[in-house]
């Protein structure tokens, strides 16, 4: 059944008049003014009507081939000469149609009676037609007959004729448009001065008839249209593509389904323009698309009923301005988009929350959700670049607190200048604010799970003998993990289950939460997160890429994404090892990860590096038997061998080592090689996909449809996550203690008066079970929090951040109202010093700190033990012996005993776990040593003994208790002692230490403990 548009159902206006007679209007008497109009319309009529055909006939001629068309016309090249008849033979046809336009509207002037005949297919041709002829008749005899047609103008019964405007003669699409423009203003001035009438009428809106649409089309090979080309083609400019998206946003598509923020567009769909979009592919309403099939007519036609098409201009006009403002978009429609001609990414659909796959408001803190109050990227001067970046954050934080340990364990053990079981260097200035930024933005459950996620699916594929499919980026979106695949690959294991697609394989966070870890390879190590798009994070797998990555930008913020991205592969903790090659940047980065990280001075080294390495590759999975590196990373080998090797060049090739890297990049997504490479021009041969970081910080990927707020290190927080890297190694941190300094260590950072005029107003234990003396238990649920807080804050002594306080107690979010409240209470339960200061307070920099009067027993361990070996102790033997006797009796178990579980979770962050053990071993062996300087061994074995009830791992106790045993002079005991020994080393055996000083002290201690055994 024919269908008819809205225009022909719409009911009529009832401010238009009844009475479509002719009627005669008052002569006035013309100016001047009025034959200068005039003219120049005539001018305007003889150059369109006279002038174009005269031009294409001098200049061109004869456009159409001079005999039958044949078939080996297909085989001959297209020159300029071909494009120039082709485009000659349009013209032509442009000028018959405004030709026959202009003699119908003459027609209908000179007659006097009735509306112009509609030329079809004319639009805004006979628009112009009729402004020009107007003008030049407004003059003429016949002016009066003329103005009744005029004053009806628009108000047809077939609703196809347009207000005389500029904006509508902007819509003309033509080789005339700007021609056609400019004629059209002043015809519009013209014709509202000579009727009034017509000019209300020419006031009006835009009927539904001068609406355009699209039509996706469907993929071309690989290529898959996106909202970006759309635009570009049809709009001039593929920012643009926000206008498309808001006027379409929400409204039901032929296939039942919506464009939504996270969707992508799909084959078939229709697409309301702008409506200044032009183009031979756009399709006005249905009855104005003769080559438009009738279901396409059709689904137009009910398409058009939907929405609100006057928000059209609305959404144009804000695009316009956008655009005015340099703003590349929001991205928003972006899920749509493809690679041209190689891979695709797109945005995830949002999930609504259901009891079987919740969304996980709560998920571990992150920037938008810790700092949902603060209206700009910066409080009390945190960073924000490492602020929104919480799976950086908690790679370098991880990286941080394992190289404090290492540097601890080194100097305990004696291989560097020891700090004796002291605090490392306190971090200050710049290093202080990046430690609290990795602080408060890290998010290392979000880590812990997309780990175990990824190396369980790996499992479960393992499993059933299925191959690791090619995954090209994964999503973190509201807690659930998408990974989107470079093809197709059947249902995934559970609890994995398929997503908008066959390439989506989802998995929420709760199920995500139930799985254990597992002894299997890293499968995706490449991945590395670049940057954000609405509530996602896309991570994109570089060594997944068919090709290049290309980076174009300013070489600053360049250089400010390569170093975000270097230091998350080097610290993350979802690959198991991996090769991360950097070139023309990141010398200063090696401290990060020395064992991953490698630099290289110039390209051509790279490509020399390279080269072996395909060549290396290459026979590897030849020899075994392995399509790619994914087929060897999981299953019975799991070959160290495919790791990835990540290449980031910063300085961009020439035009030679460019040809040189696309060759090697061919093949490397097969071999597990990935290259990001950078570039001042956007235009690098073998670049798969090309992305751009812009000044204002968003990466943009216009083939990708993507549009995202960059992840990025600046240079200033990439000298400061340096600085605190360096400084935890005590091979070059500078610190203050070296070789010459002993075992003793540098001082603490808070000492406390260890005298009896030195008691505390407020004392709380921390070693063992928690207790506070001087304060009473506050009141209510509160009191868990607020001794929680007030644990952390005497953990460091320096000063605690505010937003630092915050993440700690509130690892999912707070809002700054909440944590604010909580410092008041907690500063009201500490109370007041005898001269009025507050117990809490805020130094300069706005850290959280405590007066000297609030101590704990960790304080009083620490002052003990460095007054006994560097203050009065050291040149009095009799304080020394009972300062390490009253240290070592503070000792009543492991930090915080009795914790709450769920609470406290912030301790992972901290390296206490590390440095209480070896303080209570520093004090055991210095009270061991001062007793056997005196020959009393059992005193000391008693001394050792209780130290090892804290610290039963360290291997200086048991030699020292070997030592101090050997001294009884009792074999038997000793030979029981060894036995013990041994049993305890298990299968790892007994260190290499411990065998000689056995060798030393009991040559028959080997015999003896296969005997007890």
């Amino acid at each position: 059944m024919a269908r008819t548009t809205s225009r022909s159902t719409s009911p009529p206006d009832p401010q238009s008049p009844r009475n479509r007679t002719p009627q005669p209007l008052p002569r006035r008497r013309r100016s001047f003014g009025d034959f200068v109009k005039a003219f120049l319309a005539f001018v305007a009529l003889a150059v369109l009507l006279v002038g174009v055909p005269g031009a294409l006939a001098v200049f061109v001629g004869w456009p159409l081939p001079g005999g039958a068309p044949s078939l080996s016309w297909l085989q001959q090249e297209i020159t300029v000469s071909t494009f120039i008849n082709v485009l000659t033979v349009v013209v032509w046809f442009a000028w018959a149609q405004f030709t026959a336009c202009v003699l119908v509207e003459i027609k209908a002037a000179l007659s006097g009676v009735g509306i112009p005949g509609r030329v079809p297919g004319a639009g805004g041709s006979q628009l112009l037609a009729r402004q020009l002829v107007a003008t030049v008749l407004l003059v003429g005899a016949t002016a009066a007959s003329f103005a009744p047609g005029l004053s009806q103008f628009g108000q047809s019964l077939e609703g196809n004729q347009k207000p005389a405007s500029a904006a509508s003669a902007q819509q003309t699409p033509g080789l005339f448009g700007q021609e056609q423009q400019a004629a059209a203003t002043a015809a519009d001035a013209l014709a509202a001065q000579a009727d009034q009438a017509a000019a209300r009428a020419d006031g009006g809106t835009a009927k539904d008839g001068d609406t355009k649409y699209y039509r996706i089309q469907p993929p071309e090979g690989r290529h898959h249209d996106s909202l970006w080309e759309v635009a570009e083609r049809h709009l001039g400019d593929g920012r643009r593509y926000k206008e498309i998206y808001q006027l379409n946003k929400d409204r039901e598509q032929p296939d039942g389904s919506k464009l939504s923020e996270a969707s992508l567009i799909r084959p078939g769909w229709i697409m309301e323009m702008p409506a200044d979009a032009y183009g031979g592919e756009l399709v006005e309403m249905p009855d104005e698309a003769p080559k438009v099939s009738e279901d396409v007519k059709e689904q137009i036609s009910d398409y058009s009923k939907t929405g609100d098409q006057r928000q059209g201009s609305g959404g144009q006009e804000q695009g316009g301005h956008e655009q005015g403002q340099g703003s590349g978009g929001s991205g928003r429609g972006s899920g749509s988009s493809v690679d041209r001609d190689t891979a695709h990414i797109v945005l995830p659909e949002q999930r609504p929350a259901t009891p079987a796959t919740p969304a996980m408001p709560e998920a571990p803190a992150t920037p938008e959700a810790s700092a949902a109050s603060d209206s700009d990227g910066f409080d009390f001067g945190l960073p924000e670049a490492l602020l929104g970046a919480p799976l950086l954050a908690a790679g370098l934080l991880g990286a941080l607190g394992r190289r404090r340990r290492h540097a601890l364990w080194q100097s305990a053990m004696g291989a560097v200048g020891g700090r004796g079981g002291m605090q490392p260097p306190t971090p200050t200035g710049a290093a202080a604010d990046v430690q609290d930024a990795l602080l408060v933005g890290a998010d290392p459950e979000g880590v812990r799970l997309l780990d175990l996620s990824l190396r369980g699916l790996a499992a479960s594929l393992a499993e059933e003998n299925r191959a690791l499919p090619t995954v090209y980026a994964a999503w973190l979106t509201n807690g659930d993990l998408h990974l989107q695949l470079a093809q197709p690959a059947g249902r995934p294991p559970a609890p994995w289950q398929l997503g908008q697609d066959q390439t989506f394989w989802v998995l929420s966070r709760a199920d995500a939460e139930r799985y254990e870890a597992v002894d299997t390879a890293a499968p995706y190590p490449g991945l590395v997160c670049l940057g954000t798009l609405d509530d996602s994070r896309l991570l994109l797998n570089l060594e997944a890429v068919p090709g290049i990555v290309s980076l174009s930008g300013s070489q600053g913020d360049r250089a400010a994404v390569f170093a975000s991205v270097a230091a998350e592969l080097a610290t993350n903790g979802w690959s198991d090892r991996m090769t991360i090659t950097v070139v023309g940047f990141g010398q200063d980065l090696t401290p990060l990860a020395p064992n991953r990280l490698r630099h290289l001075e110039d390209v051509e080294a790279l490509i020399e590096t390279m080269e072996a390495e395909t060549r290396q590759r290459r026979g590897a999975l030849g020899a075994a038997g392995h399509d790619s590196v994914l087929t060897g990373r999981t299953g019975p080998a799991q070959h160290t061998r495919w790791a990835p090797h990540l290449v980031l060049l910063a300085a961009e090739p020439s035009a030679e080592d460019a040809v040189k890297l696309a060759e090697l990049a061919a093949d490397a997504s097969r071999l597990g090689i990935g290259y990001l490479v950078g570039t001042e021009s956007g235009d690098l041969p073998g670049a798969a996909w090309e992305m751009e970081i812009t000044r204002d910080g968003k990466l943009l990927a216009p083939l990708l449809g993507l549009e995202l707020a960059a992840q990025t290190l600046p240079e200033a927080q990439q000298r400061a996550v340096v600085q605190l890297f360096t400084e935890a190694d005590p091979e070059g941190s500078g610190s203050p203690t070296g070789p010459d300094d002993g075992p003793t260590g540098a001082a603490p950072p808070f000492l406390v008066d260890v005298t009896e005029q030195g008691r505390p107003a407020v004392y709380a234990r921390l070693v063992g079970t928690y207790e506070i003396i001087g304060l009473e238990t506050p009141d209510g649920e509160r009191s868990a929090l607020m001794h929680e807080a007030l644990a952390l804050l005497l953990l460091h002594r320096e000063g605690v951040h505010p937003r630092v306080l915050a993440s700690a107690l509130w690892p999912r979010g707070v809002t700054d109202d909440v944590r604010d409240a909580l410092v008041e209470r907690l500063r009201d339960w500490l109370g007041t010093d005898p001269n009025g200061s507050p117990r809490l307070h805020a130094d300069r920099t706005g850290r959280l700190t405590l007066a000297k009067s609030v101590v704990s027993d960790l304080d009083v361990l620490r002052s003990l033990y460095y007054e006994a070996t560097q203050g009065r102790g050291a040149g009095n033997r009799a304080v020394r012996g009972r300062m390490l006797t009253d240290a070592l009796v503070l000792v009543r178990g492991p930090l915080l005993a009795d914790r709450q579980q769920g609470r406290y979770g912030w301790l992972t962050h901290e390296i206490i776990d590390a440095q209480l053990p070896l303080l209570v071993a520093d004090i055991g062996l210095a009270l061991s040593e001062f007793h056997l300087e005196k020959g009393r061994a059992e005193k000391a074995i008693e001394a050792l003994n209780a130290a090892l009830g804290s610290a039963p791992g360290d291997e200086r106790l048991w030699n020292e208790l070997l030592r101090a045993t050997h001294a009884t002079e009792d074999p038997a005991r000793l030979q029981q002692l060894a036995a013990d020994l041994v049993a305890r080393s298990g299968a790892r055996g007994l260190p290499p230490r411990t065998e000689a000083l056995l060798d030393e002290l009991l040559p028959a201690w080997r015999s003896g403990a296969t005997a007890a055994g």
